[in-house]
């Protein structure tokens, strides 16, 4: 009988059996927030492996990268898991020019930019199928940019859970007062994907997130 059931179930599109989590984290930001280095930081607490390359070039996440079944658990063994996605770095503007100025041949740059341009539409696309996004953000830069405005644009017209990881706040020219002034409706929590400095504290709100 369990056969005959599971049969049906997978016709009518309804499986029981299958226990796996499908919430959907998605990590959006700008290019060289801290994006890949957040989720090779959160892989690395809770799968032992990293997620992503990092670089100090823009643009090195240039595909959708995402890693299935990651469960993360707090202090009151509570468990939490989701498909981890990080994405590409958003931008309103790519030029191949920016990439030749980092060291790259012309043939290269222009590959680059193509792919970026690309991973930046991907990206948005798959807003639709998140269920909530961690925003993040470089806590030295100014988070009044039109690249953080598109994203929490469309963000807020999805209505998707947000969190926004104000990233590397063991720079001294880190100001987490103008990014919560930035974005007054959503929470913003402090840390450094770097060095986990408050990771803690940013996993106790993702609990809160999803």
């Amino acid at each position: 009988m369990g056969g005959f059931f599971k049969k049906l179930f997978k016709k009518l599109g309804f499986n029981p059996f299958n226990r796996k989590n499908t919430i959907k984290l998605g990590l959006y930001g700008p290019p060289n927030g801290g994006k890949s280095t957040l989720a090779n930081r959160i892989c690395q607490d809770w799968l032992g492996e990293e997620m992503s390359t990092i670089s100090h070039i823009a643009h090195e996440t240039r595909e959708i990268t995402i890693k299935e079944q990651v469960t993360i658990k707090n202090k009151k063994g509570k468990e939490l898991t989701f498909s981890l996605v990080d994405t590409p770095g958003i931008a309103t503007k790519i030029d191949y020019e920016d990439f030749i100025r980092r060291g790259m041949k012309k043939l290269d740059a222009k590959k680059r930019a193509k792919e970026a341009t690309k991973g930046v539409v991907d990206a948005i696309k798959w807003l639709d199928d998140m269920d909530s996004v961690v925003v993040v953000l470089d806590a030295t830069q100014d988070p009044y940019s039109q690249v953080n405005i598109t994203i929490i644009g469309n963000l807020q017209a999805r209505d998707i859970p947000v969190l926004i990881a104000a990233n590397k706040v063991d720079l001294k020219k880190a100001n987490m007062d103008v990014v919560k002034a930035a974005f007054p409706q959503y929470e913003v929590v402090g840390i450094s994907a770097k060095y986990g400095k408050n990771i803690e504290g940013f996993y106790e709100q993702l609990f809160k997130l999803v």
